[in-house]
């Protein structure tokens, strides 16, 4: 159980991570700040708005979407 538990730390600290890197740019972390969020490379879609921030790719607009 100790390696799932260490596991799960690091991923959370890596998400923290980034979080902060993010709040520092004052970005969307779902899409970058780009406002879209492009499929994998094998569909062919369009790109769509991001869900997170609405196609704004802010964070202000992100922290308000969260619950």
């Amino acid at each position: 159980m100790g390696l799932f538990s260490a596991i799960s730390n690091r991923q959370s600290v890596r998400r923290e991570k980034y979080l902060s890197a993010m709040r520092e740019k004052t970005k969307c972390p779902d899409c970058g700040g780009r406002g879209f969020i492009m499929p994998a490379a094998f569909e062919y879609i369009y790109p769509f708005d991001c869900s997170g921030c609405n196609g704004t790719g802010t964070l202000a607009d992100w922290e308000s979407n969260q619950l």
